[in-house]
């Protein structure tokens, strides 16, 4: 089953193109694809940058790289809690605690789609 990979950027490079899929340099946390399809009218609410900070969006880039600003943490975690099996997948829960960790250390979040 096709996945989404969360990490925390530790320095945020705002020249850079985070197009390359490298999820263990962000030590990424992987969730099914089927919650971020649940969720999909509530992330497009969200602020976020697709690929390099030069280019502002909102919601995720489905088939490629998204950077969630801090900004944008508090809202994307209420949308995970909101999951109902959040207390039943071990991936949700290791999400919450990346979440949290990026809004506790002001740090961007960087989502890889499908």
């Amino acid at each position: 089953m096709p996945k989404d990979d969360f990490g925390i950027i530790d320095c945020i490079d705002h020249n850079h193109n985070y197009i390359d899929y490298d999820p263990e340099k962000y030590n990424c946390v992987s969730i099914e694809c089927e919650y971020v399809e649940n969720w999909w009218k509530q992330l497009h609410l969200l602020k976020t940058y697709f690929h390099r900070m030069s280019r502002p969006e909102f919601g995720l880039d489905r088939w490629g790289t998204t950077i969630i600003p801090p900004e944008s943490l508090p809202n994307f975690l209420m949308i995970v809690l909101k999951e109902p099996k959040i207390y039943s997948d071990d991936s949700l829960v290791a999400l919450v605690e990346k979440i949290r960790e990026a809004i506790e250390e002001n740090k961007y979040l960087i989502h890889y789609g499908v």
